[in-house]
């Protein structure tokens, strides 16, 4: 497979990444799906793609939250218009405001790694609010619901109204990625988490396969520098992304609730460019691996059963040294920084290229336009997978 990647700012300058895909049952039919996401001109989001790049992107914390806001005002205003209220719902007016001071601790404060867990309160700088980001993404779930079953709230509000939902999990998730890298830019450059989502508008799933689920044993959160992962196809948090945000404590029923185990799966990707994380290099990696099942057996999960989805099923892996002439991935970060536009993507003998970008005037009313059937449809069934 090859990504072709366009500089936005001179749209000329482009650069080929080649990708080797595994072969094996699941791929083959992830590449059908991919395939035909690509004949049928799927919309590929272009303004939920690049996480984690700190360095010449102009899609930062100001930026991010700004975006948030005027989601929220849009809500809001739709709240005002007393449509959710005429339908039998409760008024839903979000009363919070985003910025740099709501979503992190102050750069005055100390930046680095905590002595211990316990004197986390010692290197605050920089740090994630995780509490702003929680709320923003409750916001989310209690608006849209699960991808089977659709919040009321979603199905009866109007197309900009459901674009602005959609937008605070696909912000929230973005910033929480730059917020991540951001502070290891400060103190630890070298374990900055920059990474690629490759995702397309009202995508087809399909449902995984009971032998499909073997692969995240296989794989489990190992991470290497330039590898292809499935894409986490619906709405919820992970296993993983609640151990991490509570800190390991242990939860309550309302938390659980929002814990998905995934289901489906989509020709959608996403892609690996931080340093390898894996079990062979990173004795930290390991401990964190050992401490999240210690978890999730105290909180009554079967972690013998497959089908909780533990972990990334990895379908391809870069070659770097082809792509980038080097295996060193703040070199790759560099290179990559000034290409983050994906202009063309190529699978076998299948492509399609997309020739536009999200600072487009029109770039929002060309999603909704797209989605609206998907909308519509929304509007009227109540949606089982």
């Amino acid at each position: 497979m090859i990504i072709t990647y366009r500089n936005p700012q001179n749209f000329n300058d482009i650069l080929d990444v080649y990708f080797d895909i595994e072969k094996n049952n699941f791929t083959d039919r992830w590449k059908q799906e991919l395939k035909n996401l690509l004949v049928k001109n799927f919309h590929l989001e272009k303004n939920y793609c690049f996480m984690g790049f700190v360095n010449n992107n102009p899609r930062n914390i100001d930026f991010l939250c700004k975006e948030i806001n005027q989601a929220i005002y849009k809500i809001n205003q739709f709240n005002d218009t007393q449509k959710w209220q005429t339908s039998g719902l409760a008024s839903y007016h979000i009363n919070d405001y985003f910025d740099k001071n709501t979503v992190m601790y102050s750069e005055d404060l100390p930046i680095g790694n905590a002595p211990t867990d316990n004197e986390i309160d010692q290197t605050l700088g920089c740090r994630m609010k995780h509490d702003a980001m929680n709320r923003l993404h409750r916001y989310f779930e209690d608006l849209q619901g699960e991808a089977w079953e659709l919040s009321s709230y979603y199905k009866t509000a109007d197309y900009e109204t459901k674009y602005a939902i959609r937008q605070l999990n696909d912000l929230c998730h973005e910033l929480e990625s730059y917020l991540i890298s951001y502070r290891k830019s400060k103190f630890e450059p070298e374990w900055s988490q920059p990474s690629q989502i490759n995702t397309w508008l009202q995508a087809p799933r399909q449902i995984l396969h009971d032998e499909d689920y073997l692969l995240f044993e296989k794989n489990r959160y190992d991470r290497e520098c330039g590898g292809l992962y499935l894409h986490w196809a619906q709405v919820g948090k992970t296993h993983i992304e609640v151990f991490n945000d509570e800190d390991g404590a242990d939860v309550d029923d309302v938390i659980c609730s929002t814990i998905n185990s995934l289901k489906y799966y989509t020709g959608e990707f996403d892609i690996g460019w931080a340093g390898d994380i894996t079990h062979k290099n990173a004795p930290w990696h390991r401990q964190q691996q050992k401490d999240f099942f210690a978890w999730l057996k105290r909180n009554d999960f079967n972690v013998d059963d497959p089908k909780l989805a533990l972990g990334y099923i990895k379908i391809g892996q870069c070659d770097l040294v082809k792509s980038f002439g080097t295996k060193n991935p703040q070199k790759i970060w560099k290179i990559l920084s000034n290409y983050l536009d994906v202009y063309k993507i190529k699978i076998d003998d299948v492509e399609n290229t997309f020739n536009y970008v999200w600072t487009q005037p029109n770039f929002k009313q060309m999603q909704i336009d797209i989605m609206k059937p998907g909308y519509d449809f929304s509007s009227n069934q109540n949606l089982k997978y």
